[in-house]
């Protein structure tokens, strides 16, 4: 790191906030229509998208050409090969909101049910009892293991609202709760072990503190281990080591809505609510931002391309392949877009 960058960085966590980047340059050009649905089907809000472990294919759980997988009888979860071609899909009629995924070392592949955006429900009981949980499937499909009460669970009980998921490489799982940002809500992140049990929390109800949350809506983790929570509601991503210390608060990559780290320790960070969700944080422009996982710079910035958009726009989830290729989730759109260096 540079002494520059080190004493801007300094002050921008001193201050609990960072001056507005939004002028980094775009090196990417935009591809849109890349994945092929089957013909009659239409793109869902996703905002879960990954990279399979080949380093090409893209895994997306998208929800079913609404906003709500509840009553669908189409498969959420798709394997796109990297011309865009669909491979295979699975997952009908066991997710109601697929919000984040994650594929682990083994190439299993971790779909988290949020249940916390709904589109028009005709039977009340395609919702009730359901959602909530997160789901480990086998790369064809084969579920094998769930985390989680059916319909969700609060206090001791978990989860409700679940974001993100990530298994570190001793097998640790990572969970982020938290979707809401109401008083009393829960904000908090999960550890377990490798067979699903429990091992510790941190964070409890929603809050503006230092060491609280406000929808921990991402998770990422870096090469030496470190674990990024995009929390989304504070406008800040929060480094912890994996037993849950606090290491540090940057500010620099927005309202971060999805976060990725490459095996280069490069940091894509998608912000999909400036100014449209969260209306009073004109300052900051929608888009990816691309920099350092080592030292906090960013380099690039992909902007949203929508001036007014009235909620999410742009990314929200983010991944990218081994070829330096971006891609990302969108909710407000309903699509996924691919960013290639020009």
């Amino acid at each position: 790191m540079t002494l520059g960058v080190a004493v801007a960085l300094l002050a921008q966590t001193a201050a609990g906030q960072a001056t507005p980047g939004n002028s980094a340059p775009n090196p990417y050009a935009t591809v849109e229509g890349w994945a092929k649905l089957p013909d009659g089907r239409t793109w869902g809000s996703t905002s879960a998208v990954a990279v399979d472990n080949d380093g090409k294919s893209i895994w997306v759980a998208e929800r079913c050409g609404t906003n709500s997988c509840a009553g669908s009888t189409l498969d959420p979860v798709l394997l796109f090969d990297q011309s865009g071609t669909l491979v295979r899909s699975f997952g009908a009629g066991m997710i109601l909101s697929p919000h984040g995924i994650h594929i682990d070392r083994a190439g299993n592949v971790w779909v988290v049910d949020c249940a916390c955006t709904r589109g028009p429900v005709s039977n009340p009981a395609d919702t009730a009892g359901k959602g909530h949980q997160v789901f480990k499937f086998s790369p064809t499909g084969k579920l094998l293991l769930t985390l989680g009460k059916a319909g969700g669970g609060r206090g001791t009980d978990f989860f409700w609202q679940p974001n993100a998921v990530l298994v570190a490489p001793s097998g640790a799982i990572f969970v982020s709760e938290g979707h809401s940002s109401a008083a009393g809500a829960t904000a908090r992140v999960y550890k377990f072990g490798p067979d699903g049990t429990l091992a510790k929390t941190w964070g409890t109800v929603v809050g503006k503190g230092p060491d609280e949350f406000d929808q921990p809506h991402a998770l990422a983790m870096d090469s030496q281990g470190r674990l990024y929570v995009g929390d989304r509601g504070n406008n800040r991503i929060v480094i912890f080591d994996q037993m849950g210390t606090k290491l540090d608060t940057w500010y620099q990559f927005s309202r971060p809505s999805g976060i990725a780290i490459d095996a280069k320790d490069r940091i894509y960070v998608a912000d999909s609510e400036s100014g449209s969700v969260d209306k009073a944080r004109t300052d900051w422009k929608r888009g990816i931002r691309v920099g350092s996982a080592k030292d906090g710079s960013v380099s690039a910035f992909i902007p949203d391309p929508a001036v007014a958009p009235p909620s999410t726009s742009s990314a929200e989830g983010v991944a990218v392949d081994a070829a330096g290729n971006v891609y990302g989730a969108e909710v407000g759109q309903k699509a996924l877009k691919k960013y290639v260096l020009r």
